[in-house]
């Protein structure tokens, strides 16, 4: 615990003398990380519909191996090894005409089952009123506001994910206000149901919040979601979760890019500390040439028990990803290692947990966009 505290420290200091950097995931599909070396030039007409979206597959080979087993991430959707794997089909129509407009965004596949809740082959489904040039309401289902990466593979720098991405929230159901502050400023308030639910499963409303700012080559935005997690047979039992999170980027350059995301989970029951977590991530996208990238991560995590006096579970992960971009295909071949501590352990393909405190894999990923 004591070294992810220093971690996270160095990084807001990084971050406040700007040579960190971030990410808004509110927008998906988001445009890929390493773009197309040839763009589209059909114009976009007013009221037109916009049809946009990706296929994503891999197959990942583990080094780590015990009794015949393969051992693999706890994180989102890399749970494969040593086949072809499936991502997800993914389409995604979007309309404007003046002040209104709606997004409708659906997937098949692996990846969209485990990314979509109870309603698995619907992604986002909104719709949105700008009620002036500042202030613009969506409703409906939309992709979460918190974090650096999404759920989408082309908006990504690596294509597994993060722990902070898997234990953070994947989308909310509800309204939310985008204000524009400024030219340089914004904000937006909502309100959700149950997190990652399309329904209300727990019965009251998360709230949500952010503030966002650019400023040259730097992109931040704090963000905050409070609402009730579990519901208990009286108030006191009930677990109610507090998170803020903090996501930047920098462009350093047209050839390099840094990000960071730091995250803070508390979850408590009458005031008391019962569980959560905290974590910090690095980034850094660098673009060699139109063809090829290098997509790099440093990731930090700890699970929260709620007593301060137990170091916590956690790991180390570093993951290394190039990216070779033939026309609207991007292949993506990553190494990743993880390295767990104060009894973190990792779990076999078949879901079982090992005793074994590492792991490392490579996969290669072909996404494609259009």
């Amino acid at each position: 615990m004591n070294r992810l505290i220093t971690v996270l420290s160095f990084c807001s200091f990084g971050l406040l003398m700007t040579t960190a950097t971030a990410q808004d995931a509110q927008l998906l599909p988001a445009e890929p990380v390493f773009p197309a070396t040839e763009e589209p030039a059909a114009a976009e007409e007013e009221g037109a519909l916009l049809i946009s979206g990706f296929v994503d597959t891999y197959t990942q080979f583990s080094f780590s191996e015990v009794d015949g087993q393969n051992l693999v991430f706890p994180t989102s959707f890399t749970d494969r090894t040593n086949e072809f794997s499936l991502g997800m089909v993914n389409l995604m129509l979007s309309k404007e005409m003046g002040r209104v407009g709606f997004v409708g965004q659906v997937g098949f596949g692996p990846r969209a089952e485990a990314a979509n809740g109870d309603v698995p082959l619907i992604q986002q489904l909104y719709v949105t009123y700008a009620a002036t040039d500042a202030i613009t309401f969506s409703m409906g289902n939309f992709g979460t506001f918190v974090g650096y990466e999404i759920i989408d593979a082309p908006g990504n720098v690596n294509y597994s994910t993060s722990y902070l991405f898997s234990n953070g929230p994947f989308f909310h159901t509800g309204v939310k206000a985008d204000i524009a502050l400024s030219e340089k400023f914004g904000a937006m308030v909502g309100i959700f149901n149950d997190t990652d639910s399309k329904f209300d499963e727990v019965a009251g409303k998360h709230l949500g919040a952010q503030l966002s700012a650019e400023l040259g080559g730097l992109s931040a935005y704090l963000n905050f979601l409070y609402g009730k997690s579990e519901e208990g047979l009286t108030e006191r039992e009930d677990v109610d979760d507090f998170q803020v999170d903090l996501t930047a980027t920098y462009e350093v350059s047209d050839a390099l890019s840094l990000g960071l995301n730091l995250s803070d989970k508390t979850s408590s029951m009458d005031g008391t500390d019962v569980g959560g977590f905290t974590g910090a991530a690095l980034y850094a996208t660098i673009t060699t040439s139109e063809v090829f990238g290098i997509g790099l991560r440093g990731e930090m995590f700890s699970f929260k028990d709620g007593d301060d006096a137990v170091d916590n579970p956690s790991v180390l992960s570093l993951t290394a990803s190039g990216n070779i971009t033939l026309g609207d295909l991007r292949l993506i071949p990553e190494i990743r290692f993880d390295s767990g501590s104060n009894g973190t352990t990792f779990p076999f393909e078949s879901g079982d947990f090992s005793s074994e405190k590492s792991v490392a894999t490579f996969i290669l990923a072909a996404v494609y966009s259009f």
